[in-house]
C-alpha cells in the first residue's frame, strides 16, 4: 500500500508506468490524451470511490466473518459499480475528491451507504447476507451476475436516490421494460426519506409544482446492468471493439469482471489495455471520527491505476451504464443501435423494443417490492 501522504507530486515520477501513447485513454466515457491531461486522468480515476478487501468490521450476521480477505472482490467490485452509479446521480461524473478538501455533505452521503457496518445501505454485510437467497452462503464467492441480482434488491431500500435497477437478461434489453420500470409514477415514499431529492432531476428539468405532478410521468434515474458471457473460456476477439465502446458512452459505469477467481472494477481503457480499480487489498475497516466525520482517504486509489491486456479479460462480465433522465436513455439507445453498424465489431447483446415472444413468462413488469 502507498503511504497516506502521498501527493501530486511524489506521483508524477510512478505515473510514467502510464503508456506514452498517442491512444486515448478513455475514462468512464471521458477521453484524454497521456501528453497533455496525465493530471486529470489520475483525478478522475482517484475520484471513483475504491473499495477493497477490509478486516477488523463487525462480525457478518453477528458471528460470521469480520474480514472479507480471499472471499469478497466480486462484492467490492459491485460495490464500486455502484458506487458510480450514486456518484453520478447525486454529485454528477465532473465531481472530483480532492485529498484534504472538505467534502459536501451528498459524497459523505453516498460513502456511507457502504461503509462496512450492518445498516449500511450496500455494506458488505447486506450483500452478503441478501446473497444467501440467491443460494450463496457467507463467506462464497459470487459471479457477476449473482452481485447484480443482490444490489438490485439492496437498491428498493435506498429510497434516499430512487434508482430503478434493471438486470437485462439472455443477453437482450427490452427497451419497453425500462421504459416501464422508469416511468412507475409512485413517488418517493415519504418526502422525510428523501432529504435530497431534486426536483430538476426527477422532474426532468421541471420544477416541482403540484400541476405538473400529474401530468409528467416521474423518471426515475436508471442503473442498468447487463451480464454477459463473450465466449468459453476466454473473451471471444469479436467483442473486443464493442467492449472499448462501452468505456466511450457518457453512460458508462464501466465493467465488473476479472481473471478467473480474481475480480475487478474496470473503468477504462488504453490501446490494447483494460484500466481497472482492483480490491485485492486489505485494509482495516474505517471507524468515523471523533468530530463524526468518516476519514476516507482510504477509500480512494491514489496511485496510478492498474491496467491488464483486454485478452486476459474473463469472458463472464457485467456491464453498467447510468441514465440520469430520459433524454440520456434514448441517448444511449440510439449509440446502441449505432454500435451494431460498427464493422469488425461484434454486439455483446441486442436491443429490442418489446420482449420477444419467445421468452419463458419472466417477470415481465419488474416490478420491485
Amino acid at each position: 500500500l502507498f503511504p497516506a501522504t502521498l501527493t501530486y507530486d511524489t506521483l508524477r515520477f510512478e505515473y510514467e508506468d502510464f503508456p506514452e501513447t498517442k491512444e486515448p485513454v478513455w475514462i468512464l466515457g471521458r477521453k484524454y490524451s497521456v501528453f497533455t491531461e496525465k493530471e486529470e486522468i489520475l483525478l478522475d480515476v482517484t475520484s471513483r470511490l475504491w473499495f477493497t478487501y477490509r478486516k477488523n468490521f463487525p462480525a457478518i450476521g453477528g458471528t460470521g466473518p469480520t474480514s472479507d480477505t480471499g472471499w469478497g472482490c466480486m462484492l467490492r467490485c459491485g460495490q464500486m459499480i455502484f458506487a458510480q452509479a450514486l456518484v453520478c446521480r447525486h454529485l454528477g461524473r465532473d465531481w472530483r475528491w480532492i485529498k484534504g478538501k472538505r467534502q459536501m455533505d451528498n459524497y459523505f452521503n453516498v460513502l456511507n451507504a457502504f461503509i462496512d457496518k450492518k445498516d449500511s445501505y450496500y455494506s458488505i454485510h447486506q450483500i452478503a447476507q441478501m446473497g444467501v437467497g440467491e443460494g450463496k452462503s457467507i463467506g462464497q464467492w459470487y459471479g457477476p451476475n449473482t452481485v447484480a441480482q443482490v444490489l438490485k434488491k439492496l437498491a428498493t431500500f435506498d429510497t434516499w436516490s430512487s434508482l430503478a435497477v434493471h438486470i437485462a437478461m439472455d443477453n437482450t434489453v427490452v427497451m419497453e421494460e425500462i421504459r416501464r420500470l422508469c416511468q412507475s409514477n409512485v413517488p418517493c415514499a415519504g418526502a422525510a426519506a428523501c432529504p435530497a431529492l431534486d426536483s430538476d432531476v426527477l422532474y426532468n428539468g421541471c420544477p416541482e409544482d403540484l400541476g405538473l405532478r400529474g401530468r409528467l410521468p416521474l423518471w426515475k434515474p436508471l442503473v442498468l446492468l447487463i451480464p454477459l458471457r463473450l465466449g468459453l473460456t476466454e473473451i471471444n476477439e469479436a467483442y473486443i471493439e464493442t467492449l472499448k465502446h462501452c468505456f466511450m458512452m457518457p453512460q458508462s459505469l464501466g465493467v465488473i469482471g476479472g481473471k478467473p477467481n480474481s475480480a475487478h472494477y474496470f473503468i477504462g481503457y488504453v490501446g490494447e489495455e483494460l484500466i481497472y480499480l482492483d480490491p485485492h487489498t486489505t485494509q482495516p475497516a474505517v471507524e468515523p471520527g471523533d468530530s463524526g466525520c468518516l476519514p476516507d482517504e482510504s477509500f480512494h486509489c491514489q496511485h496510478p491505476p492498474c491496467r491488464m491486456s483486454i485478452a486476459e479479460l474473463d469472458p463472464s462480465i457485467a456491464v453498467g451504464f447510468f441514465c440520469n433522465t430520459e433524454a440520456d436513455f434514448n441517448d444511449w439507445c440510439q449509440q446502441i443501435k449505432k454500435l451494431s453498424l460498427v464493422r469488425g465489431a461484434l454486439p455483446m447483446f441486442e436491443l429490442v423494443e418489446r420482449q420477444p415472444s419467445h421468452f419463458s413468462n419472466p417477470d415481465v413488469l419488474n416490478l420491485t417490492p
